[in-house]
Formats: structure tokens, C-alpha cells, sequence
């Protein structure tokens, strides 16, 4: 069974803070994400005016498109947290920096380890590596005959790739004038032409 993708600050404050969270609810439907990046999310759209949009965004947006997921300890939490990060998460949750993704992860390892396909949208390198190493521990375990479901590592440059030739963006110039948009938001981006986005593979016709 696949559960809703759960997103990290980083791409929601991306798509939020541009006012395109309809392409990126039309791409992958219905997210979810921890109360720690919702809260992070907030706390930077009330500290950086790039970043100001996004507090309206998701005021607006219900639970049905956008759905919070407590990081109220458990034992799975704690397991996950714990492996993660090296930490119990008692004490990891008092260390800010980087928590956001780790309970992104956290929370898909979860879902995953219930016999879940979960897609954890994180852009954040160390985050994507923390994520992989899990997205593998899951492969190990599946090939040994654990019954556990899968998580898919997506970041912003994969939303657009699959939105490509949609209403949202119907050709490369829009493609090219969202991302720079992003860009502004995100200084982790790499430039457009370092990406697959513009790529003839891309936007060549389904057949």
C-alpha cells in the first residue's frame, strides 16, 4: 500500500514560498510531513521575507492535501530516531539542526518497516544520505524475506521532471522560469543546465 509522500522543509518551503504547491500536489497528490518541519517551515516564513508566502500556503491548505504527523515518542519513532541519528530521541529532538529531516525519515522508515511504499521528499545532501542508507538497510531486508514495504528517496528537481509537458509546465520556458524561481529559494540547486530538466527525454511525448 502506498502512503503519502512526506515532505522535508527544505522542498516545502520551495514550492510554498513560490505559490506553486498546486504543481506540486497535482504531481505527487497528497503529502504529509512531521510537526517538527512544520514547524521549522513556519519559523523561517516569519525570519526571511524569501521565504514569506509559504506561511500563507499552508494556513490554506487542509488536512486532506497536507497532513501533520505527530513526533509524539513511540517505540517505532524511537527505534528509527535512534538508528538514524546515533541518539535516543529524547535527546536528538533537543538538537534542532537537522531534526526536521531526520524525523522525515524517521517517519518513513515507520510506515516502510509496517509493510508501507512511502516516497520521502528530502533535497538536503546529508539528509538524501541518511535516507539511502535506510532506503538499503529495507532492500537487505526484503531479500532476506522481511515483509517490509519501501521507501523512495524524491527531491524538488524529480517533482518538476515528472510535472514536465503538465498544465503547470507546459514547455521548457516555464520549466526554466519556475526552477530559477526556486533557485531564489534554495541555493542548494544547481543551475538548470546542470540538471535533466531540459533534457529532450524529458518532454518527449508518452507514447
Amino acid at each position: 500500500m502506498n502512503l503519502r509522500p512526506v515532505i522535508d522543509a527544505g522542498p516545502a518551503l520551495n514550492f510554498f514560498s513560490t505559490n506553486q504547491e498546486r504543481l506540486l500536489l497535482a504531481t505527487l497528490g497528497p503529502i504529509s510531513t512531521p510537526e517538527t518541519v512544520r514547524d521549522e517551515v513556519l519559523r523561517k516564513a516569519r525570519a526571511d521575507a524569501r521565504f514569506e508566502p509559504a506561511e500563507r500556503v499552508w494556513n490554506r491548505l487542509p488536512a486532506r492535501l497536507l497532513e501533520i504527523l505527530s513526533d509524539a515518542e513511540n517505540p517505532e519513532l524511537n527505534a528509527a530516531v535512534t538508528r538514524i541519528s546515533q541518539l535516543p530521541m529524547a535527546e536528538r529532538s533537543l538538537r534542532q539542526k537537522d531534526y526536521g529531516e531526520i524525523m522525515v525519515i524517521a517517519h518513513a522508515v515507520v510506515a516502510a518497516e509496517a509493510g508501507h511504499t512511502v516516497a520521502g521528499l528530502i533535497d538536503d545532501g546529508e539528509g538524501t544520505r541518511l535516507a539511502t542508507t535506510e532506503i538499503e538497510r529495507l532492500d537487505r531486508l526484503r531479500t532476506s524475506g522481511s515483509s517490509v514495504g519501501a521507501i523512495r528517496l524524491v527531491g524538488t528537481p524529480t517533482v518538476l521532471e515528472r510535472a514536465a509537458g503538465s498544465e503547470h509546465l507546459p514547455d521548457k520556458a516555464a520549466m526554466r522560469k519556475i526552477y530559477e524561481k526556486l533557485r531564489l529559494c534554495d541555493d542548494g540547486l544547481m543551475p538548470i543546465e546542470r540538471t535533466r530538466l531540459l533534457a529532450s527525454e524529458v518532454w518527449r511525448p508518452s507514447p
